[in-house]
């Protein structure tokens, strides 16, 4: 189960909402109640704050990183050339 949750959840944190239709395509297909993803779908909004927040920091984090390996100086003035 945890395997088909790591496959399919893979781009979720990014879509609002997306978890709970994903953790309920799982669990249908595991056999286990529906009910227990409408427990989770009170707190939903905050986790997927949470998640959204953690994935913007981390792609954000890997931009300045690559840009640092890559030499880009990030004090420019004008970082985008027309």
């Amino acid at each position: 189960m945890m395997l088909t949750l790591m496959l399919t959840s893979k781009g979720v944190a990014g879509v609002p909402r997306a978890s709970l239709v994903v953790l309920a395509a799982t669990a249908a297909s595991f056999g286990l109640p529906k009910e227990g993803v409408l427990l989770i779908f009170g707190v939903d909004t905050l986790m997927d704050m949470a998640r959204t927040s953690v994935k913007m920091l981390g792609n954000c984090s890997a931009a300045v990183v690559v840009a640092r390996w890559k030499g880009v100086d990030l004090h420019e003035e004008t970082l985008v050339t027309s």
